[in-house]
């Protein structure tokens, strides 16, 4: 069970950007509630049921804790067991059926297409410079996500059939199509700055650093906040923006969502959903702003 607390926990600081305090209460609230399964002979992902949560739950009510925090509680357990189902841990989330706190379902942030237009559009120079666009275009046009970006190797990329092989956690496997600009940044990367950046080192994966070595998921977070500032983009953004952009910007032009679903990786369609939440979200705006009566 700790290695995939570990995991989840590492998922939230380089993809989604979660800050130290935030890390620190989810783990907190996961390793209580892990102790609690334990104590009563659940020890893998795999034998958590429903009942365990709601006795966990029971138990804290017993306790007289705060409902915020048994609320702070369960989030966490529900954001983790969907973290297990996405990577395919498990094949079902035993959270589903709960009853969710208003705080759950976040709307996720995402950057407009102008925002997402002047993050695109920067300059950068030399072979680190093509590859830093190449990964900010890559994040954008196909949803990938940043772990996803630095496992992907030179060999995945088939420019030839327009497609990039993509395998997540759990060893799932997705076909993300390159077209357009993307395409032609991929072909320049891989012709000119990768070579150039492998100083002779064999290393198969396709994006590498400055000592041709992989990247890593912080050195992806780092470029796309370092874009963000170098645009002018105040909102606080991170890898995990652009794949939520991806898929807002995708259902905004009208991608059916079932297309959304089997592009981002997500084996449940209600977890695409939120998305359509941030479009009527969005509607909303647009009728309050210039509605006369809005």
């Amino acid at each position: 069970m700790r290695s995939f607390i570990t995991d989840y926990l590492e998922h939230l600081r380089a993809e989604c950007g979660a800050s130290p305090h935030t890390i620190t209460a989810y783990k907190n609230d996961l390793t209580d509630f892990a102790r609690n399964l334990a104590s009563r002979g659940t020890q893998t992902v795999n034998h958590i049921g429903s009942d365990d949560i709601i006795t966990w739950l029971g138990e804290m009510k017993d306790q007289e804790l705060a409902s915020t925090t048994i609320a702070r509680r369960l989030v966490a357990v529900k954001m983790f067991c969907r973290f297990l189902v996405n990577e395919g841990y498990i094949s079902a989330d035993p959270s589903a059926n709960l009853a969710s706190p208003t705080l759950w379902r976040r709307i996720p942030d995402v950057l407009s297409v102008a925002e997402v237009s002047s993050l695109l559009s920067l300059e950068w120079p030399g072979a680190i410079g093509l590859r830093n666009r190449t990964i900010l275009e890559m994040l954008y046009a196909t949803g990938a996500r940043a772990s996803e970006l630095v496992t992907l190797k030179a060999a995945d990329v088939s420019l030839d059939s327009g497609y990039v092989r993509c395998f997540g956690k759990g060893s799932k496997e997705r076909m993300l199509p390159i077209a357009g600009r993307i395409h032609s940044l991929l072909r320049e990367y891989m012709e000119a700055s990768r070579p150039e950046l492998a100083r002779r080192r064999s290393n198969p994966q396709l994006f590498l650093s400055y000592h041709g070595r992989p990247m890593r998921r912080e050195d992806i977070w780092r470029v796309v906040t370092t874009a963000a500032s170098r645009a002018g983009i105040r909102k606080k953004i991170h890898p995990h923006t652009l794949r939520h952009s991806f898929a807002t910007h995708l259902l905004e032009g009208g991608a059916d969502l079932r297309a959304v679903q089997q592009m981002l990786g997500h084996a449940d369609i209600a977890t695409t959903q939120i998305y359509t939440h941030v479009d009527r979200s969005r509607l909303a705006e647009v009728h309050k702003k210039f509605h006369p009566r809005g």
